[in-house]
């Protein structure tokens, strides 16, 4: 079965196919988006704290291994600023190496979650949390830039805003304004001139002008530093067996990252298209192969990242050709123009993610979250703060978490207990005259599951001068062992008070819950089970009839008051 399972991820005939079909277009487009990439690789490689040449091993080999296996034929995979947020806390507490076997981790849980078929089920993940933690990812990027724009290399503190915060306080001491205006002046440049033309790969030529005023005026500013003109050899010395545990967690963390981004984007691609349509799980396969094959090479892990497939898109790719030509550019560059690139100011790089996360939050979608409901409005804003206060994986945790409690409350309000009268056509004159006959009908409407269960059935009134209770169960929506069990407790509070209670329409499916848990088996037994209400109605009164027969003490013990 696995075998099976494995052998459907894997390259298919289609795909070279799709290579066959326009090549040229492909390859072009893989030259633009090797054009726009470049400085995001390098300053997501700078961010992650393995240095700028990072973000370009990870750019080529993972923008290579991901655009062969994965799920789509048009997205392009790399660094992004995502991981930058999981993965300088894991710099800090255990270098460099604790990032690679993070990132090693990270694949091997991706191409499980492949052959499980997990993928199908991230759609299903609020858009109030996705949208309050990409804004939460933006936040945090941008201020873990903030010491790099302002020039202070020594700021320091426990959460990202806190290191932020110190290092303005630095910068206020020996204000330094060269990096300062890099750094907006690249921002400006790219949200401007985006504006204008977006085809224009306008965060490159800022970091190409900030470069060479640099190097012109001699400013005083930090830069890359120097380059490797070639991919480091891989090695599998960063492994260690012993640091899994302490690892885990970021490890999840960057899975789930992964995942989420991936599929995200791939289903962003397939709207800008006409006859695109990914895999879900192939994709989350081919990220899973690109993430353990990176840190043999010394790269981040990776994801696919929506403003490089956006340009690829737009650029005109139409099969994975153009991925794989982005990444052999991106390899000619590190081969050809590494002197150049060490050159770069890290304040420009800065400039370019502040521009990135200016972009990478929607604010009409937030606006129009916050305005929809209040449930929306509190997930999007408890995840966006817990992101930026916290960590992502909390972040995330707590929004799916309250997430689910709005829903299942929201559900749980939905299940009604109704009394007599009912609609004209629902034996309502019958119904009613059961009243005076001292029998009363209850109508269950809804789900009577854990979320509601409890609330419903304690609105079961103290009855009086009553000697029968029916309980029409055939518009119960959904029935699980708490139901099953608020609804047998019940039932026996009304038994011990000498009530007879009749069940009627049960459904098969929720009938078999009863059963396995033993629920009502005193009313089995003794047929008081119905198929439907006016089944019900007549066997109460023949009870009624019978004298002694609608007494329930026998069934439930001694009659109380």
């Amino acid at each position: 079965m696995w075998a099976g399972q494995l052998r459907s991820l894997l390259p298919t005939r289609d795909d070279l196919a799709a290579v066959r079909r326009s090549p040229r277009q492909d390859l072009v487009a893989g030259v633009t988006v090797a054009i726009v990439a470049l400085p995001l690789a390098l300053a997501f490689g700078a961010a992650s704290g393995l240095g700028a040449q990072s973000g370009l091993v990870t750019a080529v080999i993972a923008g290579i291994t991901a655009a062969v296996f994965g799920g789509s034929n048009i997205q392009v995979s790399g660094p992004t600023g995502a991981m930058t947020v999981v993965l300088v806390p894991v710099v800090h507490e255990h270098g460099v190496t604790g990032v690679l076997m993070v990132g090693l981790l990270a694949g091997m849980v991706l191409v499980a979650m492949a052959v499980a078929r997990v993928g199908r089920y991230v759609r299903y993940l609020p858009v109030s949390v996705i949208e309050g933690f990409t804004a939460g990812i933006a936040v945090v990027i941008a201020l873990q830039q903030v010491p790099a724009a302002l020039g202070v290399d020594d700021a320091s503190g426990e959460r990202v805003w806190a290191t932020a915060a110190d290092a303005v306080q630095r910068f206020a001491v020996h204000p330094n304004t060269g990096p300062l205006t890099i750094a907006l002046s690249v921002a400006a440049l790219m949200l401007l001139g985006a504006r204008r033309r977006p085809r224009v790969p306008f965060s490159l030529i800022g970091v190409a002008l900030a470069t060479v005023v640099t190097r012109v005026f001699d400013l005083p500013v930090a830069t890359l530093g120097h380059l490797p003109s070639s991919l480091p050899a891989p090695s599998l010395a960063f492994i260690d067996p012993g640091a899994v545990t302490s690892l885990a967690t970021a490890a999840l963390a960057v899975a789930a990252l992964a995942a989420l981004e991936s599929l995200l984007c791939a289903t962003v691609a397939d709207a800008m298209t006409v006859d695109e349509h990914h895999d879900p799980d192939r994709e989350l396969f081919g990220q899973g192969l690109a993430n353990m094959v990176v840190p043999l090479f010394g790269g981040v892990p990776a994801t696919a990242a929506i403003a490089r497939t956006a340009v690829n898109v737009r650029a005109g790719a139409t099969s994975r050709l153009a991925a794989v030509a982005h990444s052999l550019v991106l390899l000619a560059i590190v081969f050809v123009a590494a002197p150049l690139v060490s050159g770069i100011p890290l304040a420009a790089l800065a400039g370019v993610l502040f521009a990135t996360c200016v972009r990478m939050v929607e604010a009409g979608a937030l606006r129009a979250l916050l305005r929809s409901t209040r449930s929306d409005a509190v997930i999007v804003t408890l995840t966006f703060t817990v992101t930026v206060a916290l960590d992502l994986v909390t972040a995330v945790g707590v929004g799916v978490a309250v997430a689910v409690a709005l829903a299942l409350r929201s559900v749980a309000r939905t299940a009604r207990l109704e009394q007599v009268p009912f609609d004209v056509a629902d034996h309502s004159a019958e119904e009613h005259a059961l009243l005076s006959e001292h029998i009363v009908v209850y109508r269950i409407d809804g789900p009577l599951f854990f979320g509601a269960a409890h609330r419903l059935l304690l609105e079961l009134p103290d009855v009086v001068d009553v000697d029968v209770v029916i309980l029409r169960m055939s518009r119960v929506t959904t029935l699980d062992a708490t139901g099953a069990n608020v609804l047998a407790d019940a039932i026996n509070r009304l038994e011990r008070r000498g009530i007879v209670v009749l069940l009627s329409g049960i459904a098969p499916e929720h009938d078999d819950v009863l059963r396995a848990l033993g629920s009502a088996t005193a009313l089995r037994a003794a047929g008081r089970i119905l198929p439907d209400t006016p089944t019900a109605i007549a066997l109460a009164r023949r009870l009624l009839s019978m004298p002694g027969q609608a007494d329930a003490s026998h069934l439930s013990g001694p009659k109380t008051s």
